[in-house]
């Protein structure tokens, strides 16, 4: 009979450094997810975060005054339209939602008839 040999894993927790390390499904995309014994942290071994460029940003601030759609920002940009909405609320949110107004007071002048 053809046994397979089980594969040995030498991780290691990202927070407590521990190697009592067991498989716990997947993540969303497909990768493997991990769970520390130790400390119950989940992991997943090759995280790929996305970073988005500052310079990326800086357009996607132009594209944005000029009233473009999101969909199109996210596809030119090549970001995705959820981390989009999410910046755009953050944004948002900073933005001073009042606004103190005041009237000038309007002088008649004899030289403006």
């Amino acid at each position: 009979m053809n046994y397979r040999r089980p594969v040995i894993l030498k991780l290691t927790c990202p927070s407590c450094g521990s190697e009592d390390i067991v498989k716990n499904g997947r993540i969303h995309n497909g990768k493997q997810n991990f769970k520390c014994t130790a400390c119950s942290r989940q992991f997943v071994e090759d995280p790929q975060n996305k970073r988005i460029a500052q310079a990326t940003k800086d357009l996607i601030d132009k594209l944005l005054l000029e009233k473009m759609p999101l969909a199109g920002i996210a596809r030119v940009c090549e970001v995705s339209e959820s981390w989009l909405q999410d910046y755009v609320n953050r944004k948002y949110e900073a933005v001073p939602q009042q606004v103190n107004v005041s009237s000038k007071k309007r002088t008649f002048d004899d030289s403006m008839r």
